[in-house]
C-alpha cells in the first residue's frame, strides 16, 4: 500500500459527489433516491479512497464493502437514537435510518461494478 493522488479517481469522487448530492436535495422517494443512491454510494467512497490509497482493488473493496454493511446493519439498532442524533436532517441523510436487505443489495453490486471498473482500468492504463 502506498499513498499516491490519482486524478482519475478524484475527478470520478467529485463527480460522484454532486450526483448524491443531487439525489439528496432534490429526490424524495423512489428508485433512484432509494436503491440506486445506495449503489453510487459504495461507488464514491471507492473512488475518495483510491484517489489518495494505491493497493489492490479487492483490499479497497472488502473494506468499503464492510462498512456499508455495518452501517446499515447499525441502523436495525437505531443507532441515530443512541447517538441523539434522530432529529437531524443531514444524519439521517448520511447515516440513514432503516434497515432494508436491498440496501446491501444495492451496496454489494457497486462494489463489484467499480471493483470490475477499477481492475480493468489498472490492467489496461497505467500513470
Amino acid at each position: 500500500m502506498t499513498i499516491k493522488f490519482n486524478t482519475l479517481f478524484f475527478a470520478s469522487s467529485l463527480m460522484l459527489l454532486s450526483i448524491e448530492i443531487c439525489i439528496a436535495a432534490f429526490l424524495t422517494e423512489g428508485f433512484i433516491r432509494h436503491t440506486f443512491g445506495d449503489f453510487l454510494v459504495v461507488i464514491l467512497m471507492y473512488c475518495m479512497i483510491r484517489t489518495f490509497i494505491h493497493t489492490k482493488p479487492i483490499y479497497i473493496a472488502s473494506v468499503v464493502l464492510a462498512f456499508a454493511f455495518l452501517i446499515e446493519f447499525l441502523q436495525l439498532f437505531d443507532f441515530l437514537d443512541y447517538l441523539n442524533l434522530q432529529n437531524h436532517r443531514l444524519a439521517h441523510i448520511i447515516l440513514g435510518s432503516t434497515f432494508s436487505f436491498s440496501d446491501l443489495i444495492a451496496y454489494t453490486l457497486g462494489v463489484i461494478t467499480i471493483f470490475l471498473i477499477d481492475t480493468k482500468i489498472s490492467i489496461t492504463w497505467t500513470p
